[in-house]
Order: C-alpha cells, then sequence, then structure tokens
C-alpha cells in the first residue's frame, strides 16, 4: 500500500472512531441480557422473533458473556431487539498512526540504546539519549514516507 493513502487511512480510521474510546464496556451480563431487561422483553419473545427458543437465546445471553458469540448470531438478536450491531477495533491507547508508528520506534529505541550502551562503555555517553531516540525515529518514519 502506498505510504500517502496509508496515512490518509490512518488519518480517518482515527476521525471516524474517535467517538468510540468513550464507548461503555460490555456489562457484566452482556448487551443482549442487559438490552432485553431494559426493554421489558422475554427470552421467549426474543426466540420467537429470531425463529428459536426461549433455551437458545439464554445460550445466546451466555455466549456473548463470555466471548464466544458469533458476530451474525448477535446482529440477529440485536435486529430482533430492534437495535443495529456496531463493532470497531480501536487501539487500546493512543492513534492508529501511533500505533502503525509503534514498531518503527521501538526499533529505533533498541538500536540507539545499544550505541548508547557501547559509548557508555566507552565513557562517551551522550547526555540526550532519549532525543536521539526521537531523532532516529523520525528519520526511520520519514524515510518509510517517501517510498
Amino acid at each position: 500500500m502506498n505510504s500517502k493513502f496509508r496515512q490518509l487511512r490512518l488519518s480517518q480510521l482515527d476521525r471516524s472512531l474517535q467517538d468510540m474510546r468513550t464507548f461503555p464496556p460490555r456489562p457484566a451480563s452482556g448487551w443482549i441480557a442487559s438490552v432485553r431487561e431494559a426493554l421489558g422483553m422475554t427470552l421467549g419473545q426474543i426466540g420467537k422473533r429470531i425463529g428459536s427458543s426461549r433455551q437458545s437465546v439464554q445460550q445466546l445471553e451466555k455466549a456473548e458473556a463470555t466471548d464466544r458469540i458469533t458476530l451474525g448470531a448477535l446482529r440477529r438478536v440485536a435486529e430482533a431487539m430492534g437495535c443495529e450491531l456496531l463493532y470497531a477495533l480501536v487501539p487500546k491507547s493512543g492513534t492508529f498512526a501511533e500505533l502503525a508508528e509503534r514498531p518503527v520506534r521501538d526499533s529505533a529505541a533498541r538500536d540507539v540504546k545499544s550505541v548508547v550502551h557501547t559509548m557508555m562503555l566507552e565513557d562517551q555517553k551522550p547526555e540526550n539519549a532519549d532525543q536521539l531516540i526521537e531523532d532516529e525515529a523520525q528519520r526511520r518514519l520519514n524515510r518509510n514516507k517517501k517510498r
């Protein structure tokens, strides 16, 4: 993938998923059970709407709460409750751009620290190791952008 297109895609992802960072965590009992109970629906009502039994819906609730449900099943149940399923992959911290840069920055840090260690053994340790790491990371990132 060309570098400019990749940067544009990262920027678009960061903007479009900005609000997802404050999305509430899944309830312990799962979204299906929480929404169903809040709407005052029974397991049987949902089962009837998806062409399944009450027990099947109960199994789906348990499967969702333990991360074993398929997106298709979750979508069917959401539809049955008048909801829409939304899902996303969001970086644990920072932005997608930062996540994409992390391997380059880690590699630069490793390489610079190795040189700094050698210089230290020769009693020539630089004062600004963090700045050297940042400079090397930027050099590598800029080189990658030109490709």
